[in-house]
């Protein structure tokens, strides 16, 4: 069993409900769903290009999937996860925007939003704890001797490359797009994404996903409001 910190919307948020077609599976319930139709790209073409960010639901990554630390419970994840909602109150990224990461299409910020940057610091430090450390085969895995200097020491010593000044929010769309189809995929995400992208986006909740065992779906476990405005929410 592994665990991550999260950020999604909510289950009928607009936005989850037009990244779950998309990617052909929705988070919350583990459903599989119908993707559209793209123009350029056959069925099976997209479902393959959409394959890795389907495998692990529509999310930005704050705290890395992990297992837990030896003498840590479900139980005290959670109860420290509501309390840790319970302190931060919501905050909106003034522009979200389909953008281009390397190889991969991902809904990003339009610009640094300092709030966001925060809040993903915290939720970094505050659930170490609860963290069992990588093993060797998990660091390989990262292909450590592709990442600077600051990644690699981000990787051993918080489970992950991409924290506090490499952290850089995003909300994974594909997979690699072959060069070839860069621009066609960005045409398609940008009229499946129309009504999101150039607009704001409410970071209101942490989300607690779960993978079963090792190459299983994640899937939405709880999600927790901020502020503690709500109970949190089983999926």
């Amino acid at each position: 069993m592994r665990y991550a910190l999260y950020f999604t919307p909510p289950a009928t948020d607009g936005l989850t409900l037009a990244a779950a077609r998309w990617l052909g599976r929705n988070a919350f319930n583990g459903a599989a769903l119908g993707q559209p139709d793209v123009a350029g790209f056959s069925p099976e073409a997209l479902a393959a290009l959409t394959a890795d960010p389907r495998r692990y639901g529509f999310h930005a990554t704050l705290k890395a999937p992990f297992e837990l630390a030896e003498g840590c419970s479900e139980a005290e994840l959670l109860a420290e996860l509501a309390q840790f909602a319970a302190e931060f109150d919501s905050f909106d990224i003034p522009e979200v925007v389909i953008g281009r990461l390397g190889s991969f299409f991902a809904l990003v910020p339009g610009a640094e939003c300092e709030p966001l940057q925060l809040f993903a610091a915290e939720v970094v430090r505050r659930f170490e704890r609860f963290r069992a450390p990588l093993s060797s085969a998990d660091i390989a895995r990262r292909r450590p001797e592709e990442l600077s200097s600051d990644e690699r020491q981000n990787l051993v010593q918080w489970g992950y490359p991409y924290v506090f000044d490499t952290f850089r929010f995003h909300m994974t769309l594909t997979g690699r797009v072959p060069a070839d189809d860069v621009s066609r995929m960005e045409q398609a995400l940008l009229r499946h994404f129309a009504d999101f992208h150039g607009r704001p986006l409410s970071v209101a909740g942490l989300a607690l996903f779960r993978e079963p065992s090792r190459g299983a779906d994640f899937i939405v476990h709880s999600l927790f409001p901020l502020g503690g405005a709500a109970s949190r929410k089983i999926a």
